[in-house]
């Protein structure tokens, strides 16, 4: 039956994406009806730039993954990931260090990790911490805030905190994977939270497939680079579709959503840091240019909704989240919403306060 129901849902946003397609190929202000011209000329614009700005992204994200697939062994993932689960939320949260993605392209590489034996709670805090702290967006946030620096550098050590913490949580409370339609328990040399018979069923129901991946790793150079491009193209569509429903959205909301209310509620302490949250998650935007947004509010608001906004739109938005769901399962997908909500803003209070 679940089955069943995802691939309903992989229809209805297959048909919903080609009749958006077909609207947008009418360039006519009679073609909206419920839009003028001018909201309608928005809304192509928003959702285009959102599908370009994160296309690249998520073919980078792929491709890494595939390479993951392909030529590092599940041996290799084991020997280099910490046993101790405070070294491996560390390591998890300054991996982004040397692996800087988007979190549009970090969904399959994290998945592909968990999958070939990184400790789930490692490849979670990975994923979290990984849009934020790497050197790309420290950059970008530095030039955006180049009359308040200490920004880029309080922006960076809340979203590793915040991950750090999350990551803690999952590792005490999580017994099982977090992916989709697996529901065998951890394997041992994961965490104490597995166990043999786990480990045992696990490797007789994927026996096949770890048998294909060897082959694929024995192969000609040739053979493995197609396996690579094969493994990134499944999931660069398997992707691609929840992307396109998710841009979808966002530019609908952008497009009809008054940006007056937010500055209406920049007054309210509490109110200010809820309405940037929630403003992140609908906008959407790619870690490396949210934070020239961020400095466009600098008049408006103080420096802790900016700095909430700076780090929940990196970890949870709209089309994030929709992509989150194709990969993980949905407890852990609202866990994960919902503990990034609170310690962000938290967190941010916490760091305008102090500063």
């Amino acid at each position: 039956m679940p089955i069943i129901r995802f691939r309903y849902i992989t229809v209805l946003l297959a048909l919903g994406c080609a009749g958006i397609f077909a609207v947008l190929a009418f360039n006519r202000p009679s073609a909206f009806t419920f839009l003028d011209y001018a909201h309608a000329q928005s809304f192509k614009i928003t959702f285009l730039s959102i599908i370009l700005e994160a296309i690249p992204f998520i073919l980078l994200g792929v491709l890494f993954s595939g390479l993951l697939q392909v030529f590092v062994t599940d041996e290799m993932i084991r020997k280099f990931t910490p046993k101790n689960p405070i070294a491996g939320v560390l390591f998890g949260g300054l991996l982004g260090l040397a692996f800087p993605l988007c979190e549009c392209g970090m969904i399959p590489v994290v998945r592909r990790l968990i999958r070939k034996g990184m400790p789930a709670y490692i490849g979670i805090v990975y994923l979290l911490a990984g849009p934020v702290v790497n050197p790309i967006v420290f950059t970008a946030t530095f030039t955006a805030f180049r009359s308040a620096p200490e920004m880029a550098y309080a922006r960076l050590i809340l979203a590793f905190a915040v991950a750090v913490i999350i990551g803690l949580i999952m590792h005490l409370f999580m017994r099982k994977s977090p992916l989709r339609d697996e529901h065998t328990p951890q394997l041992a040399v994961h965490s104490s939270h597995g166990d043999h018979h786990g480990h045992h069923t696990h490797k007789h129901d994927h026996s096949h497939s770890h048998e294909h991946h060897h082959q694929e790793q024995r192969g000609s150079l040739g053979s493995r680079l197609s396996a690579m491009l094969g493994h990134a193209s499944d999931e660069f569509f398997e992707m691609g579709k929840y992307l396109i429903f998710g841009a979808l959205i966002t530019a609908a909301i952008q497009t009809i959503m008054d940006r007056s209310v937010l500055a209406s509620v920049a007054d309210q302490p509490m109110l200010s840091y809820i309405a940037m949250m929630a403003f992140a998650f609908i906008l959407s935007i790619c870690s490396t240019s949210d934070a020239f947004i961020a400095a466009s509010f600098g008049n408006v608001f103080t420096s802790g909704p900016l700095l909430a906004f700076l780090v929940f739109g990196p970890m949870i938005d709209f089309k994030n989240m929709l992509m989150l769901l194709s990969a993980f399962r949905l407890k852990i997908v609202l866990a994960l919403a919902l503990l990034c909500f609170i310690l962000i803003g938290l967190g941010s209070w916490i760091m305008e306060v102090s500063l």
